[in-house]
């Protein structure tokens, strides 16, 4: 039987790693006009929510998986105010 905690680091991986492409766009561009600030404050609360459950339940692949995903928001957060254009 396959642990359920390596589906969790599995989905984990996959979904945290989805940042990774608008995160790398403002890096090289330095453009984040067509951004929306409320959505990522919106997954910034959510992530803090989620890493607060794992924290609770002991998930490592959650607790992981927000860990990284909140510092990819913030990343992303950050230079939206940086580079503000609009």
């Amino acid at each position: 039987m396959v642990n359920i905690e390596i589906i969790g680091l599995i989905a984990a991986a996959f979904t945290t790693s989805s940042f990774l492409p608008q995160v790398i766009k403002i890096w090289k561009t330095k453009q984040t006009k067509d951004i929306s600030t409320t959505m990522y404050i919106a997954m910034l609360i959510g992530t803090g929510f989620w890493l607060y459950y794992g924290l609770i339940i002991g998930s490592l692949a959650i607790i992981a998986a927000n860990v990284v995903s909140g510092f990819l928001v913030l990343f992303v957060l950050l230079f939206k105010f940086i580079y503000k254009t609009d």
